[in-house]
């Protein structure tokens, strides 16, 4: 038996686009002579639909893509993923659900039975958990299909009261398959080959895992699907960022032996690969820096493509992480699309307006010099019977910043372009940007990136030849906004104040924890009374690309009134 993997890039709710990518994908599993062919997890209507599945029309648009699939099935099987009804009144109205279509027909279904409610994920807001299980029968074989989350409750200490293929084993199938989507952060690709490879060890069969790719709004899904034979040896890792198709022989998934087993370690969640094994030198490292900066470039092109926008535009300041956004989004979206905008004021050094000419000049997008002086003097002009004679402080400092952001959001108004944010991780913990200034723009860039990460991106871009300035990589970080101004002004040193960072956003440590790594405690709770004192800033910020797997956004949820190491 042939069976195909179809790891395909969809659009939510977009249902011509989607069904016409699946038929897409049958007529080229038929041509490679597969028996059956596997999607991904909800590829009729795109993942996450969130609340589309509230709307009784969605779901019959869902039913009505599926019988257009089912007209192309005419001598193969194919497993799609797609919401159904739950024909029970008791529970949720819907299921997560696997189809396996063939000849025209629905020839069986698979419920999901773990639904993600953590993070990111909010499935069991809408769907009804599975309660039995069986597998499915397919020319001869016995497949025992899983969704997702349905594999990944392993370990010491397990999510789940119950696992879906101790249940599935017991019907004696021949082969594991698994539609998913699960979206890319730093360590997820080492954590989904160790869930894989478990299985395979574990239950004696071979594994398929089907996996979507492309970005939709913040979330990123690399792709990366997986086939690994019976005793744990991997058969195939797809390609990453970007869409692929794999067919592979059954019978040769029963050939290895356990040879590579002891080879790499097993992983069961992202915090075993990174934090209390590695603190900013693994985020940093080579393999991930380039992940990274591939997933932004793919977030940004999804965005673009899928919202129907061409051209975008930026604040190019001079300063590191801007020049990292142009980069990244000329990368996405041609040079000739990104419009750099330079806006100098008083206090802004004359290196930090050559560099940003020169870094368009390297890469050939358009840019302009618009300086706010003048417009920068008439808000003190204005507010001076107000100001009286109060000494300069963060209020003339921000009324630069909303002048520049005032100017961006006129020219992105005028001409269609939109506004890349260029805020990073490190800034938006700390509350170290102006709201309805710098922290404008219809997506954020870096705002799941630290500094100590965009110096390691831009020392990667420029790993074959300067693209970036050497100056904008070397010269102290500043927001330039008053004579002298630096970063560690008002921040503690970047490596410090980033590794505490990571140990209480994704780590979820305490001050004291935090404090036994050896940094001192008035620098920890510093750090961390900046962090949630500044809730209220991020709540009012734009979806941020997910790179890490505790991204400001929808999968970290806090008060903004909470007292709590504040």
């Amino acid at each position: 038996m042939k069976i195909a993997l179809a790891q395909q890039n969809y659009h939510i709710g977009n249902f011509e686009i989607n069904v016409g990518k699946i038929i897409s994908g049958i007529q080229q599993a038929k041509e490679a002579g597969a028996d059956l062919v596997v999607f991904t997890e909800l590829c009729v209507c795109g993942y996450p639909p969130q609340d589309f599945l509230e709307f009784d029309d969605f779901i019959h648009a869902c039913e009505t893509a599926v019988n257009r699939i089912a007209a192309h099935t005419q001598g193969i099987g194919v497993l799609i993923g797609t919401p159904c009804r739950n024909e029970n009144a008791d529970g949720k109205d819907l299921y997560n659900a696997a189809f396996l279509l063939e000849d025209g027909a629905v020839k069986g279904v698979v419920h999901k039975t773990l639904l993600p409610n953590y993070d990111i994920f909010d499935e069991y807001r809408y769907f009804e958990p599975a309660d039995h299980w069986r597998v499915l029968e397919f020319r001869g074989k016995k497949l025992a299909v899983t969704i997702c989350e349905d594999i990944w409750n392993m370990g010491e200490n397990p999510l789940y009261r119950i696992t879906p293929m101790d249940e599935l084993i017991k019907d004696q199938p021949d082969l594991m398959i698994n539609l998913s989507a699960s979206p890319y952060n730093y360590a997820q690709d080492v954590v989904r080959n160790s869930i894989v490879k478990a299985h395979t060890l574990k239950y004696g069969l071979p594994m398929l895992y089907c996996n979507t790719v492309g970005s939709q709004t913040e979330v990123v899904f690399d792709g990366g699907s997986l086939v690994y034979d019976n005793a744990g040896n991997k058969v195939k890792e797809c390609r990453y960022f970007e869409e692929d198709f794999y067919v592979v022989e059954l019978d040769a998934l029963f050939a290895g032996s356990a040879h590579t087993v002891a080879e790499t370690p097993i992983y069961f969640s992202a915090s075993e690969v990174g934090l209390g094994k590695h603190t900013l030198d693994y985020l940093s490292d080579e393999k991930n820096i380039e992940e990274i900066y591939q997933a932004l470039v793919l977030g940004i092109k999804d965005y673009f493509t899928k919202m129907g926008f061409t051209k975008a535009i930026l604040g190019a300041s001079g300063g590191i992480d801007s020049a990292l956004v142009q980069v990244l989004a000329v990368d996405a979206l041609g040079k000739e699309n990104v419009w750099a905008i330079l806006m100098p004021s008083q206090y802004s050094t004359g290196h930090s307006v050559a560099d940003a000419e020169q870094l368009s000049r390297n890469l050939g997008n358009p840019y302009n010099v618009l300086p706010i002086k003048n417009i920068y003097d008439a808000f003190l002009k204005e507010l001076a019977p107000v100001f009286k004679d109060l000494p300069f402080s963060v209020a003339e400092e921000n009324i630069q910043s909303r002048s520049r952001g005032n100017l961006l959001m006129a020219l992105s108004n005028k001409f269609g372009n939109i506004l890349l944010n260029t805020s990073n991780k490190s800034e938006l913990a700390t509350g170290y940007g102006t709201l309805y200034g710098d922290m404008a723009g219809g997506i954020g860039v870096l705002g799941d990136v630290y500094k100590t990460q965009v110096y390691a991106l831009a020392r990667y871009i420029n790993r074959n030849g300067t693209i970036i300035p050497d100056n904008i990589i070397i010269k102290p970080p500043s927001a330039e906004l008053r004579p002298g101004q630096k970063d560690s002004d008002s921040l503690p040193d970047y490596a410090d104040l980033d590794t505490i960072l990571v140990e209480y956003i994704e780590g979820r440590k305490g001050p004291r924890e935090i404090e036994a790594m050896g940094y001192d405690a008035e620098l920890v709770d510093r750090i961390l009374k900046m962090v949630n004192r500044n809730e209220y800033k991020r709540k009012q910020f734009c979806p941020i690309i997910r790179v890490s797997y505790k991204a400001f956004g929808p999968g970290r949820r806090m008060p903004v009134v909470g007292k709590y190491l504040s």
